[in-house]
């Protein structure tokens, strides 16, 4: 049995507009560092030739996202959230500068798993937002921290693309890691000290994982969901660079990056599908997300024009993240005490989802170009929408 210790105080002041709005912008800063390789994999792959590195590179990140989901998120339920915080910004800031710095491909994959790993820190946030927001306004607070996360993102690469093609890509990764050190100053002069939830040891915090897995069924559908669409979300921005780089397009790293600026209409998604949520419930929301998430992947598919890769991204971003704002609202209600774990899992499962989607996209790509792509981000978005039905058949068949 958990001991929990409720952290009033905290509630109690409730969460400021500006603190949230903060929190949002810290969390894209930190999340944006898995995203800088994607419009400068063309660059690197120059730098390595023969490796396989524009495969890699993204992939391994995203696992690296993953492990660090499963390892140091579930840490925000015993250690004191800000402490936490800080710290892991100043370990991004260290694997940062060691991929700058990368003299091999073995370095360079490492340090991309601990730049995922400890990127993690956007996933600290959220729940801290979550846990400091009346009941009656999480999902609006949700909202407005994802968007945060969504416009980092997407900025993220616009400008990578926009340094590499001025300066390299290794400066990229220069230019990040100060910035990761001043995202931990900002939270470490910010944020209120909390209290932990529970006081199970490290290790039964990661086994009772498994218990909230089997015991909340809104969880594993809600994860099963967000994995497949971000495995398609993530097929696109993998490829996008390598489409780009075509004759048909004789696109560089810049303009790839310019659609991140593009999809920066998908973050009005977040907060609309947040307080629809908190107003009328968060379960048709994801369907509907769903259903535009493969509209835009048969956009993509039968208009592969400038724009039409305008139009798709549009809709992929609107739809993966109204989909996103609404899952983890439904999973932030179910055991209040435990909300970084079931965080873990979520977005663990999430960025699992994403790493398999980029590493498919990699091999679709190789095999049959764009259309194999869009045939690939197509099935994932149906397979997406039948676990929805079937889960929309379960609650309906449980109310009755």
């Amino acid at each position: 049995m958990e001991n929990i210790t409720a952290n009033t105080d905290l509630v109690a002041r409730g969460l400021s507009k500006p603190m949230t709005l903060v929190m949002a912008v810290v969390a894209g800063l930190a999340v944006a560092n898995i995203y800088y390789n994607q419009p400068m994999l063309g660059l690197m792959a120059s730098d390595f030739p023969g490796s396989g590195v524009a495969g890699l590179i993204p992939t391994v990140t995203l696992l690296g996202y993953a492990l660090g989901l499963f390892l140091l998120v579930p840490l925000g339920d015993i250690i004191e959230r800000r402490r936490l915080i800080v710290i892991q910004f100043f370990l991004l800031a260290i694997a940062l500068a060691i991929t700058a710095m990368a003299p091999s491909v073995f370095i360079l994959v490492i340090a991309s798993v601990l730049v995922g790993a400890s990127a993690t820190v956007a996933q600290q946030i959220v729940p801290f937002a979550v846990h400091l927001a009346p009941s009656e306004k999480r999902g609006a607070v949700v909202g407005t921290v994802l968007a945060g996360i969504l416009g980092g993102i997407l900025l993220s690469r616009s400008l990578a693309g926009f340094i590499a093609d001025m300066s390299g890509w290794r400066e990229m990764f220069w230019l990040a890691a100060p910035l990761a050190i001043i995202g931990a100053m900002t939270m470490a002069l910010t944020l209120p000290h909390s209290k932990p939830d529970t006081k199970l040891r490290y290790l039964q915090l990661l086994k009772s994982l498994t218990n909230l897995w089997m015991d909340f069924a809104e969880l594993r559908w809600a994860a099963i969901t967000q994995a497949i669409l971000f495995a398609a979300f993530s097929a696109f921005w993998t490829v996008l660079a390598l489409l780009l780089e075509q004759p048909a397009y004789n696109m560089g790293p810049a303009e790839a990056g310019l659609f991140g600026i593009v999809g920066l209409a998908g973050i009005l998604a977040a907060p609309i599908a947040g307080r629809i949520a908190d107003a009328k419930g968060p379960h048709s929301i994801v369907i509907t997300g769903t259903i535009v998430t493969l509209f835009s992947w048969i956009v993509f598919g039968v208009w592969p024009t400038i724009p039409g890769l305008i139009a798709g991204v549009l809709l992929l971003d609107f739809g993966v993240q109204s989909a996103l704002v609404s899952n983890q609202h439904i999973i932030y209600a179910l055991k209040p005490e435990a909300r970084a774990r079931l965080n873990t899992i979520f977005m663990g499962s999430m960025f699992l989802g994403g790493a398999t989607g980029a590493a498919m996209a990699t091999t679709a790509w190789n095999v049959g170009g764009w259309i194999g792509v869009s045939a690939l981000g197509t099935v994932l978005a149906l397979l997406a929408l039948a676990a929805q039905i079937r889960a929309l058949k379960i609650r309906t068949s449980k109310q009755r």
